[in-house]
């Protein structure tokens, strides 16, 4: 079974994409486990870019076939904030409760209705040779009044879901996968590394890869 490089440090990440894409005909391993590092610098403007960006360094360092995502809460009320810079909302160092926080605040007020949000997964899966497939996933809801469950990471807390009456974090891990962006993402990147394995397999048996 070839390797598939996840270019994430996250662990929460890599055990939610083993769940994701088991069975799917690739090992899927942590850059830690193959003693490298990675810290790619987000600098694009968009998940496309971003998840292009660390899935490219991590294929070039690895030798692999590499897979990242860039992900991102967008807020209706605030003109699509945080979006792509999610991460880096309320400044670099900052924890995900401090975020919450300071996303609450500015909503402040704002009623129910006009508290619609989207979480947006992009997944970039690079090959040895540099070629990029991207994959889209999107979930709607509501920014909730304040935090409830422990599960899931992240903005997941206040992620409501209207028509399951919970946020993401109270969901379990079989029903987050279910409907979230990275699971809606994963559901096609599924097919992507099908197409990849049949390609990969070929090379094998041509003798024109040896990972």
């Amino acid at each position: 079974m070839p390797n598939l490089l996840l270019a994430t440090n996250n662990a929460g990440k890599v055990a939610e994409y083993r769940q994701l894409l088991a069975g799917c005909g690739w090992e899927l391993v942590a850059p830690s486990e193959l003693g490298l590092s990675l810290a790619t610098e987000e600098t694009g403007d968009t998940y496309e870019e971003n998840a292009t960006l660390k899935a490219l360094e991590a294929a070039q360092v690895g030798g692999l076939h590499a897979l990242a995502d860039d992900s991102g809460l967008e807020v209706d009320a605030l003109a699509g904030e945080p979006g792509p810079r999610a991460a880096r909302f309320g400044g670099e160092g900052t924890t995900y409760q401090e975020k919450m926080s300071l996303l609450l605040e500015r909503l402040q007020g704002v009623p129910p209705s006009e508290r619609g949000c989207r979480f947006v997964c992009v997944i970039a899966i690079v090959d040895p040779q540099g070629g990029v497939r991207l994959c889209r996933g999107e979930c709607e809801g509501l920014v909730a009044e304040a935090p409830q469950g422990e599960g899931g990471f992240g903005y997941d807390p206040i992620f409501y879901l209207q028509e399951r009456g919970l946020t993401m974090a109270q969901l379990s891990a079989e029903e987050k996968n279910a409907i979230s962006h990275r699971g809606r993402a994963a559901q096609i990147a599924r097919q992507v590394l099908k197409e990849l394995l049949h390609e990969h397999q070929q090379r094998l048996r041509t003798g024109q890869t040896t990972d």
